[in-house]
């Protein structure tokens, strides 16, 4: 095997159930692994075909989470950047489709001389390489495997990590298994048997766990650990207790205190590394468990069913909140089920509104609604991708005169596109991208990081306290730059745009306190240690506006 012979690997897999936390508990690893001085980076393997979660429904797998380098990943790799420093990139997500499709191309192209191709080796092989080019030159790769053990999808994956522990030195593999103590309340008793059951499957796989991390609603007793280690092989002192936080931020000082580092750094054979200092998640979760007041915000989407399609902008307004000891109250409305008659009742007691990206048609003109609103009433607003073309939308047809002016995603016949597809744009290194209407939905959007240039006397200019900003980006459609005028003459100012000019990527409005449409989604870069300009102001903004009710 190629790669940085000097990686270690660490092997996240869950059993019994799906969302036990193994994302928050890679990244969770992770964090504490930084903070003794170690470089580290976390991989996840989603065991679906879909190529990457570009095209999948919100309501199904929850949001996409954009890397810098603009590729579509699960919403796991937004735990692992807001835990590390470090930045994922495609590398740090792939899929069973993409393992397939690179092995059927090979296979097309004669690679394999006409041999016949099989899981193993070539799927499992495929798997190996790109886990070792996932690694890169960490220190230390957390590889979570999607899915839970006994699933048929994530087999391929689960014998890839066994030859890769007979291929690495043994100190250079670990594997951490994730399970569930279930409280059975009319028994009054905690079961460990379905622990057991799913150690007894990684075995069938030949794989023995070295930490069992084991999620309960109370804290494991220590008759439970012993009694776990004793049927499962498990060192007792590696049985950790995982029970149900108030802050999921208190989860690396509970690895911690459990000894879970001194565990991992011992069968890695790394030692000689300082001292952790979590200073910076004791004074997250203060800021998260000991807020001053509170804010409403009113969220109004088309995918507020699932929390999880919104995962890092809910994260991201929390950390907004942090920022200014408040706790934000999250209010979502359905933009579907909102209209003129509505709006008021529905919105009247928000201290603030948000619109968040979206695609197609479906709750647009409750959107809009909500915007004017927002705008009429001088509410704080906050338009992020989608949610900007929708104010650029209402502002064309309140106040520009252009009536029924739209997006050509949702009316390709309007008179008045003040949105629409733009066919080509320069990505961060400076090539010209381009797309069209019959261009494939997956893989033909404007991602990843892109520049933008502020206004220097904008609102945004004076929270980012910086002209060039880098921001990721993941959608098709653009403010229509042959419409601009008739909204700036009327007030709309454009205070950001694109490193080459061409591309709105900023709005506010004039007279209002606080309205701002961005194109790009600030979400995405925003952590707890810092958070992010945009939802700290926002979240600031609400509760001015709280105070003046």
């Amino acid at each position: 095997m190629m790669g940085n012979k000097h990686t270690r690997f660490i092997f996240v897999t869950g059993g019994v159930v799906s969302s036990l936390g193994k994302g928050i508990a890679s990244a969770s690893l992770g964090a504490i692994l930084e903070s003794r001085g170690l470089s580290v980076t976390i991989l996840k393997l989603d065991p679906y075909i879909n190529l990457d979660p570009g095209t999948m429904s919100p309501f199904q797998h929850g949001e996409v989470f954009v890397t810098e380098d603009g590729s579509e990943t699960d919403l796991d790799l937004g735990h692992y950047e807001r835990f590390l420093t470090s930045k994922m990139s495609k590398s740090n997500n792939f899929t069973t489709g993409q393992v397939y499709e690179e092995v059927l191309r090979k296979e097309r192209k004669g690679d394999y001389l006409g041999g016949t191709v099989q899981v193993i080796p070539h799927i499992t092989d495929e798997i190996k390489k790109r886990i070792i080019k996932g690694a890169g030159n960490a220190n230390v790769a957390i590889v979570e495997i999607g899915g839970t053990v006994g699933d048929i999808e994530s087999q391929p994956f689960l014998e890839a990590i066994r030859q890769m522990k007979i291929d690495l030195e043994d100190h250079q593999t670990l594997f951490m298994h994730l399970t569930l103590l279930p409280f059975l309340q009319s028994a009054g008793e905690t079961k460990t048997k379905p622990t057991q059951r799913s150690v007894k499957e990684m075995l069938s796989h030949g794989l023995q766990p070295d930490i069992l991390v084991c999620r309960s609603i109370a804290p494991m007793e220590e008759d439970e650990r012993k009694k776990i280690a004793l049927f499962t092989n498990v060192k007792a002192d590696s049985v950790i207790s995982m029970p149900d936080v108030d802050s999921i931020y208190k989860i690396p000082l509970e690895l911690h205190h459990q000894r879970v580092d001194t565990i991992v750094l011992d069968k890695l054979q790394l030692d000689s590394l300082k001292k952790p200092n979590l200073q910076d998640w004791k004074n997250v979760i203060k800021e998260d468990l000991e807020p001053k007041e509170s804010v409403k915000i009113s969220m109004v989407g088309k995918y507020t069913e699932l929390a999880d399609a919104y995962k890092s902008l809910n994260e991201a307004l929390q950390h907004g909140g942090f920022k200014n000891n408040l706790k934000v109250d999250i209010h979502y409305v359905d933009s579907e089920q909102l209209n003129s008659r509505n709006v008021q009742s529905k919105l009247k007691n928000s201290d603030a509104i948000l619109v968040p990206g979206g695609f197609g048609e479906r709750g647009i003109e409750g959107m809009i609604c909500a915007v004017k609103y927002a705008r009429t009433k001088l509410v704080p607003y906050l338009g992020i991708c989608l949610g900007m073309q929708i104010a650029v939308i209402e502002f064309a047809r309140n106040i520009a005169n252009l009536k029924l002016a739209n997006s050509t995603e949702f009316d390709d016949k309007t008179k008045f596109p003040v949105v629409g597809l733009i066919s080509e744009w320069l990505d961060l290194e400076g090539s010209v991208k381009r797309r069209d209407s019959d261009s494939d939905l997956g893989g033909t959007m404007r991602l990843g990081a892109q520049e933008c240039t502020l206004e220097k006397n904008s609102l945004t200019r004076s929270l980012y306290k910086r002209t060039k900003i880098h921001e990721r980006h993941r959608h098709r459609y653009e403010v229509n730059n042959n419409l601009i005028n008739e909204l700036t003459s009327k007030g709309l100012k454009i205070v950001g745009k694109s490193a080459d000019k061409m591309l709105v990527e900023v709005i506010e409005i004039h007279d209002h306190p606080w309205f701002i449409g961005c194109q790009f989604h600030p979400e995405f870069t925003s952590d707890p240690r810092k958070g992010h300009p945009l939802f700290s102001g926002f979240i600031k903004a609400a509760k001015r506006k709280k105070n003046k009710k």
